[in-house]
């Protein structure tokens, strides 16, 4: 069948296809949680990533989502929590005392909107993926589709993002989350709060 459709009268004629546009610099850094440099690799792109938004004339916002109801969607409230437990920094929302979820998501994106002229926010959140991708952070420029896991319509966050992979998606991610193992989430949490912490540096008068 290939053949005679490659040997159809004209088609010879045509003019060769174009190559494929070359693909843009990848703008995601991958970090294991197991590795003893995972810390200090992720505080070395945080905060490159900060001092770049500062020189642009942005105030940084750190925006933890998720909810303490399921234990590997907690990522975000328990990082935030850890986050402002280590550091001064002043304008971190999410956290298991205050969590940013679905329900009040856009409601938090508005007030930021409102209390600061040019925000960059970085998004703080669990996601799901591959199983040997399973304990990676991943840091990357562009926004999150928090919820798009367990499809759920919630608007796109942050200039920047920092995701956990927590735990294998494709399957009844519902479920799937709420058996997600603490520890992991516990570890992974750490990982992030002191890559945040450093790469923020240490604010004393606040």
């Amino acid at each position: 069948m290939l053949n005679n459709i490659l040997s159809f009268p004209g088609l010879s004629k045509l003019s060769p296809l174009k190559p494929p546009p070359t693909p843009e610099p990848t703008r995601e850094s991958r970090f294991n949680i197991n590795q003893p440099s995972a810390v200090y690799d992720l505080a070395m792109s945080v905060r490159n990533l900060v001092q770049s938004a500062k020189t642009d004339g942005h105030e940084i916002v750190v925006l933890c989502i998720g909810t303490d109801r399921s234990t590997g969607d907690s990522l975000g409230p328990l990082t935030g929590t850890k986050l402002k437990t280590i550091n001064l920094f002043p304008h971190i929302y999410g956290t298991l005392d205050d969590p940013v979820h679905a329900t009040n998501l856009e409601t938090m994106l508005k007030s930021i909107n409102a209390t600061f002229t040019a925000p960059f926010v970085i998004a703080v959140d669990a996601c799901l993926g591959k199983l040997e991708n399973v304990g990676y952070v991943t840091l990357g420029q562009g926004s999150v589709k928090p919820g798009a896991a367990v499809n759920k319509d919630l608007p796109p966050v942050g200039n920047a993002y920092i995701t956990g992979i927590v735990n294998v998606g494709g399957f009844m991610e519902h479920l799937v989350l709420q058996s997600t193992r603490l520890n992991l989430v516990m570890k992974m949490a750490d990982t992030i709060a002191h890559g945040l912490s450093f790469g923020l540096g240490r604010p004393q008068n606040h």
